[in-house]
């Protein structure tokens, strides 16, 4: 049973579309969380807040446009969010995009939609995000990076190269910002069967999203600064992070 927060939050989601964000909006919903939504397609906002009323009493408080890909979005969208919460003290970045490195090879413009939206672009929603929590005397701010950025490696050059930044940006945001009671939380999902991941060779510790908004759940309740999805993820990456780079030009993991 997930523990019940003291009272209701009030949470601004960017990604509850789809996903593992869905499923940790769900959660959140079903604690008696209030939500307010931002994405892209109006359509699909409106799909998620009616799914979201049905899993919570009061779920979602209202909507609005977000596109990662439109920096000049976001300050609007926090604005929006602020108006109709009342309040932000929790802002959950999982929205982001995915391809395979040799698609990204052989396609600069898809590399550089994707190195925008995965790290550019949420590091810029972030600081927005982080402005306004600090201004209103600290929150929380729980992002969606990946194990693709703990380590170089050959499958993930490009996409894992994005999330090593956001990565490092996110733990410089909880060195600098935890003491004035920002805390920020980077989700480090290892592969997950989503959407995302269709069609792809799952490993034998893939994880399902269900799992996933559970366990990135209890890091928002205790305020840690670093979780990774499903569990099993840490262990391997720990391994991949200690060979050697002679090893490493040899496997194709």
């Amino acid at each position: 049973m997930n523990p019940q927060p003291v009272a209701s939050r009030k949470v601004v989601f960017l990604g509850a579309t789809r996903g593992m964000g869905r499923a940790l909006a769900r959660l959140l919903a079903e604690r008696g969380e209030v939500l307010c939504l931002l994405g892209r397609h109006a359509e699909d906002l409106a799909r998620s807040a009616a799914d979201l009323q049905a899993h919570g009493a009061q779920a979602v408080a209202g909507t609005a446009l977000c596109d990662l890909e439109q920096p000049a979005t976001f300050a609007s969208a926090l604005d929006e969010a602020a108006r109709v919460l009342g309040r932000l003290e929790l802002v959950v970045v999982s929205a982001g995009i995915f391809a395979p490195q040799e698609v990204l090879e052989h396609d600069p413009a898809l590399t550089a939609r994707l190195l925008a939206v995965d790290f550019t672009n949420t590091l810029l929603f972030c600081e927005e995000a982080r402005k306004r929590l600090l201004a209103q005397g600290g929150g929380t701010l729980c992002v969606f990076s990946s194990v693709a950025g703990d380590r170089g490696r050959k499958p993930v050059a490009l996409y894992g190269a994005a999330k090593a930044g956001l990565s490092h940006y996110l733990e410089s945001l909880d060195h600098k910002y935890r003491a004035q009671g920002l805390r920020t939380i980077c989700v480090k999902p290892g592969f997950v069967h989503t959407g995302m991941t269709a069609g792809l060779k799952a490993p034998p510790f893939a994880g399902e999203p269900e799992d996933v908004a559970r366990r990135v759940l209890r890091a928002i309740d205790r305020g840690e600064p670093l979780v990774y999805a499903p569990g099993a993820w840490r262990a391997v990456m720990g391994v991949i992070r200690a060979l050697p780079r002679h090893v490493m030009r040899r496997v194709d993991f």
